[in-house]
């Protein structure tokens, strides 16, 4: 072999010596990386099946506790109309509780005496 091409082969030896160590590093990070992200996508998987699977047992609790909610197909004023009632309802509810407030705060410090009787009307309000 000539001397030039012993010199050569000797420079390219030593020049891959110099880069394995690195690269051997390198290459292991990589290594490393892909399995954490198989792992991590494997316990995703498995997280994702366990909720897949406690909607489908909730909903049968819920099918048999409770109804589910209907949608009203409503018009646009068929639905204010609608809320109109709900507020007058909801005011009437809440003048009620007021009054119910007052009454029961104004009969603490009034003297004791006969309890009122109810209505005599029946349970309908006639």
């Amino acid at each position: 072999m000539k001397l030039k091409k012993l010199k050569k082969k000797i420079q390219q030896l030593e020049k891959r010596l110099r880069e394995g160590p690195p690269k051997l590093a390198k290459l292991k990070q990589k290594l490393q990386a892909a399995e954490a992200t198989k792992a991590m996508k494997a316990a995703r998987k498995s997280a994702a099946r366990t909720t897949a699977a406690q909607p489908a047992a909730e909903a049968k609790k819920r099918a048999t506790g409770k109804k589910a909610k209907r949608k009203l197909n409503l018009s646009p004023e068929g639905r204010a109309r609608l809320a109109a009632a709900m507020k007058a309802r909801w005011a009437a509810k809440r003048a009620a509780e007021a009054s119910a407030k007052s009454t029961s705060s104004d009969d603490q410090h009034a003297a004791p005496g006969p309890t009122p009787q109810p209505p005599e009307s029946g349970p309908d309000g006639v």
